[in-house]
């Protein structure tokens, strides 16, 4: 870590789910590819990550994005993304808010009423559409990645719950999906740190009992955390409530971007939802996302859709960290 530290971030939050994004300061990171660039973050700038996303200077459910050079010529801008743990293969909600600053700044020019951007991600190539308003420019939505159902229907054993059963879906990222019901609980009256736990213990005991893979990128072949939902995947005009705990018990304050692509592939694979039939999908704090299944993708398998999120991003300010090599609490945690 180096002795003269100043990191300057913007401050945003979607749905109430934080976002840091690095603006100035971070140290270029090597790497022909974004995900050479994300294993180099990894190996030689993991104190920095620390030293955002922990206490003091965050807090256990921090979340942050880096912007690094692109190496795919159709992005506008290429990011990693952080978390308590590591480093995100993708984040629906950090590319709502990244779609709003990029046009703010004009990053990308604004082409009212819509502006597109283009993000490299680790997982791929992101579209996403910035809609110009009364209101500025909050309001974004995204077509993901290919997005599948890895598995319906498997039994694990979960700890202190017994056999249950879980679909697995990928959405940018692998998550186990299944209704909180099937663990004794309930989404809104539980305590949320049952919630937290028994979704915890449900990754851990995918993780035992499927072996996740991803068609194209072996990096990505890992299962990120687990969705716990109110069991209402048929479509209809009711919103339907998830809650994501992904990394290292880090909850997601907003309904999950790609937490809600996975869910739109498991139930489209299902047949509960057809093209275009557009979901509302709720997480922590209320604050919705609304959700599409656009189009089928030929020829991938397994067979995948794009899907299409969107949500509000918001300013909360801005920052300049810096360190001091005497300090003997440069990043910590403390539940």
């Amino acid at each position: 870590m180096a002795d003269q530290l100043v990191i300057d971030t913007v401050e945003m939050h979607t749905a109430g789910e934080p976002v840091r994004i690095v603006v100035a300061g971070y140290p270029p990171l090597e790497g022909e590819t974004i995900l050479a660039k994300r294993a180099y973050a990894r190996a030689h700038h993991d104190d920095l990550r620390r030293l955002l996303m922990h206490e003091p200077r965050g807090h256990a459910d921090m979340y942050g994005v880096l912007l690094v050079e692109r190496d795919d010529p159709r992005a506008d801008l290429a990011v990693l993304f952080t978390h308590n743990e590591g480093y995100s293969t993708m984040c629906g909600h950090a590319v709502i808010a990244l779609g709003r600053w990029a046009v703010d700044t004009g990053l990308v020019e604004a082409t009212p009423p819509e502006t597109t951007v283009h993000l490299q991600v680790p997982s791929g190539l992101v579209r996403a559409v910035v809609t110009s308003g009364e209101d500025g420019n909050r309001w974004v939505r995204f077509e993901s990645v290919p997005a599948f159902a890895a598995f319906l229907d498997v039994e694990v054993e979960v700890s202190g719950h017994g056999p249950v059963t879980v679909d697995v879906g990928y959405g940018g990222a692998f998550y186990a999906v299944l209704p909180a019901s099937r663990l004794g609980l309930d989404l809104v009256t539980s305590p949320l740190a049952q919630l937290v736990d028994a979704a915890e213990r449900v990754a851990a005991a995918t993780r035992r009992s499927v072996e996740v893979e991803h068609p194209t990128e072996p990096d990505l072949a890992y299962l990120y955390g687990a969705i716990l939902t109110d069991g209402k995947d048929d479509y209809g005009p009711h919103p339907t409530r998830n809650l994501c705990v992904f990394a290292d018990r880090s909850v997601d304050r907003s309904p999950t971007g790609s937490g809600v692509t996975a869910r739109l592939a498991l139930q489209w694979s299902r047949g509960q939802i057809g093209l275009g039939q557009v979901r509302t999908f709720l997480g922590p704090t209320g604050a919705p996302f609304r959700g599409r299944v656009v189009r089928a993708v030929d020829g991938f398998q397994p067979p995948a859709v794009i899907a299409e999120v969107g949500g509000e991003a918001f300013y909360t300010g801005t920052a300049r960290f810096t360190y001091e090599p005497a300090d003997p609490l440069p990043a910590f945690l403390v539940r």
